[in-house]
């Protein structure tokens, strides 16, 4: 199964964000007449603070003041105001499906059907633990340790979230992702993930810091009172022993940063030498309960996490492990579990982790499962109703404008060796760039789903994904494959398939507005354009060719000039104290950074290229670039809770919202625009704004 948990709940949304589509192109340049809307919130500004102290206050200062952080959420912001859209939209098309039946096995009634099966909780309770006693009772079945290397292999599932795919967080020992080869970007290949915790990240387990200290003691009363709920005897011992081989567990795992660095997760093992490399786990046993018994190679993502947790599962008592797998079914399926159930996992995750006071209404949690689950089901009815063809075809011009920006861009950088210009021309000529939807649907006619069995329904879809992952690997290259829903309020750069796709969902106001002038379009939806294009030359990116292949395209004086300003960008973003005593990880979070930096970059170069030479109108006492900065740092308008905050800064790849607005202070342009001085906090000498594309 996969983390169900993470399907309901909404967090800073992905590898960047994408654009927002409405019924007209960019403008021009000229700018909207005087007294239109212009995208911004003038109302929201707060001129008691100075843009260059804090451009992310003074966008949004006086929003900040009063906004509220809806009970059922962790933040709230620019992203929440999207996606609420977007689950409103779903909520009426799946409810529809749900209201007008349609003939059996056809995708409608799968809605219909597995919505339905997640709002009958009389049934629900009704049913009690008994969805999972097949699960249950195949642990209670294992006698040695080739059983459990079997029991292991079964549960092994799908990473279907490219964005998160170095840091897969699964219960499950190990996670698996399919996509092409490293090196070898003509055959799919198997890729290994760690995995074997309940917790967001091994740093829950391992850091010293207090509030997390905190959250383990919390993490055991949770574990408790689970098992207790569950008729478990002698609970607190048993809850202790899994948190045990947990933090074993998590301290066989890898960092996230270390996670990160593609070179490091280029390890193709021959199947046959696992035995060897990671001794302690019947590899021969898991491989044929995964279904992998026919590959040949596999790729091992993090080997020192295969390596530490293959021995854990030699050197740790039997009964300490089926203890875990109890606890990790139960812990999963609990938010498909009678409501006590529910209400002790949210109380939690979301509660103790997230800070969230709040479950969402039961309507909420069933449109994002049967989004997830029936993901392109729901998504053909979407488009069909909120995409028509016209927007995706102006969509696709405007991301052919930002991308002739960015072109243009390569064209200027004096630092750049022919030969390395030579290259990035060719990856950026060869981007394939989805809009909208799929060119090809996801075929469900083989999913079973039932009007009273929610648990059943889950777990046979998550299945479901797992068999098309692992039909991949005996398949030609998808190099159009799309990894996101059309009704997923988000985009993604794939480096693999040098490719980018912006679902439907995010392509709608206020990141893109047909009504505001130029300026605030680029500004919003033009710079999170650029972020995605400027992902396939991050620090993971730019070790991509334009084929997708790992493959070394730099000069080394190229290279070199690259490392030293991305360098530049970890110190900077290393000084920002999130929270009291905690700073954002400038590595971490650097790819995230190096795109925001160029995006926005290019985005403020196709601005100025769209006025054609002329002069931008003052609207509202505000110039075109002040407009254009002003709706990028009300882009990143968010308020978020604590508890969230420190998760995030613990296991996202992305900086807080707040820091990201900061950006402006590497891009000249934004300097005149607010009369930024020597002196002021945001400011930054020429010599130390980080230009990197």
């Amino acid at each position: 199964m996969l983390r169900f948990r993470k399907l309901l709940t909404l967090s800073m949304l992905g590898s960047a964000v994408a654009l927002g589509v409405a019924t007209i192109a960019m403008g021009a340049g000229q700018g909207a007449a005087p007294g239109t809307d212009i995208g911004i919130d003038l109302k929201g500004i707060d001129h008691t603070i100075q843009p260059g102290n804090d451009f992310f206050g003074y966008s949004n200062g006086d929003w900040l003041k009063t906004a509220q952080i809806p009970a059922d959420r962790s933040s709230t912001g620019t992203f929440l105001q999207v996606y609420e859209l977007a689950e409103k939209r779903t909520a009426e098309l799946i409810r529809n499906a749900a209201t007008h039946p349609a003939a059996a096995g056809s995708n409608e009634r799968k809605i219909a059907d597995y919505y339905a099966a997640f709002m009958n909780e009389a049934s629900i309770e009704k049913q009690g633990l008994a969805p999972l006693k097949p699960q249950l009772d195949r642990i209670d079945a294992i006698k040695t340790r080739n059983d459990l290397a079997s029991v292991l292999g079964s549960e092994q599932r799908a990473d279907v979230d490219p964005i998160n795919a170095t840091n897969f967080h699964t219960e499950h020992v190990f996670g698996l992702f399919v996509t092409q080869g490293l090196e070898d970007p003509s055959h799919p290949m198997a890729y290994l993930l760690q995995g074997g915790i309940a917790m967001p990240s091994r740093d829950y387990y391992l850091s010293q810091d207090a509030q997390m200290a905190a959250f383990r003691g919390k993490y055991l009363t949770y574990v408790t009172s689970l098992l207790r709920l569950a008729g478990t005897p002698d609970a607190e011992t048993q809850a202790k022993a899994i948190i045990g081989l947990e933090t074993r567990i998590a301290q066989a795992q890898e960092s996230l940063v270390d996670s990160q660095d593609v070179h490091k997760a280029n390890n193709v093992w021959n199947v046959g030498d696992f035995a060897q490399k990671a001794p302690g786990l019947d590899w021969n046993a898991y491989f044929k309960a995964a279904g992998l018994a026919g590959q040949k190679q596999i790729d091992v993502w993090q080997p020192s996490a295969t390596t530490g947790i293959a021995a854990l599962v030699a050197s740790e008592p039997l009964e300490t492990w089926k203890a875990l797998l109890r606890y990790h079914a139960l812990d999963e399926a609990a938010p498909l579990l009678p409501k006590a159930y529910a209400d002790l996992n949210f109380d939690f995750y979301g509660t103790t982790l997230q800070g969230t006071p709040k479950q969402q209404e039961r309507w909420k949690r069933a449109v994002a499962a049967t989004n997830t689950d029936l993901g392109d089901a729901v998504g053909q009815i979407y488009v069909a109703h909120y995409f028509p063809a016209a927007s995706k075809a102006k969509v696709q011009a405007l991301v052919k404008n930002i991308l002739a920006a960015f072109d243009d861009r390569v064209d200027t950088l004096s630092w750049m060796t022919p030969a390395t210009r030579a290259k990035a021309k060719e990856k950026i000529a060869t981007l394939r760039v989805g809009v909208g939807y799929p060119e090809s649907w996801r075929n469900y006619r083989a999913l079973d789903i039932r009007a009273d069995d929610p648990l059943d329904n889950h777990e046979r879809a998550v299945a479901l994904e797992y068999r098309h992952q692992l039909a991949k690997l005996n398949q030609p290259v998808d190099r159009g494959e799309w990894w996101m829903t059309p009704q997923t309020v988000n985009a993604v750069n794939l480096p693999l398939q040098n490719a980018l796709n912006f679902p439907a969902a995010i392509l709608q106001p206020p990141f893109f507005d047909p009504n505001a002038d130029a300026a605030a379009n680029y500004g919003a939806i033009g710079a999170i354009i650029g972020h995605e294009i400027s992902h396939s030359f991050d620090n993971t990116g730019a070790d991509f060719d334009a084929q997708g292949k790992l493959e070394n395209w730099w000069t080394p004086q190229d290279a070199a000039h690259f490392q030293a300003a991305t360098q530049k960008l970890v110190k900077q973003f290393n000084q920002y104290e999130a929270l009291p005593g905690l700073h954002v990880d400038g590595q971490q979070t650097l790819g995230e950074n190096i795109a925001d930096v160029s995006g926005l970059t290019v985005a403020y170069a196709a601005y100025h290229k769209s006025l054609g030479g002329k002069p931008a109108p003052v609207i509202d006492g505000l110039t075109g670039d002040q407009r254009f900065f002003l709706a990028f740092g009300q882009a990143w308008r968010s308020k978020i809770r604590d508890a969230a905050l420190r998760q995030r800064l613990a296991t996202d790849v992305h900086a807080p919202a707040n820091f990201r607005a900061e950006t402006v202070r590497n891009i000249d342009g934004w300097y005149d625009a607010f009369d930024v001085k020597p002196g002021q906090k945001l400011y930054l000498s020429p010599d130390q704004r980080v230009k990197i594309w």
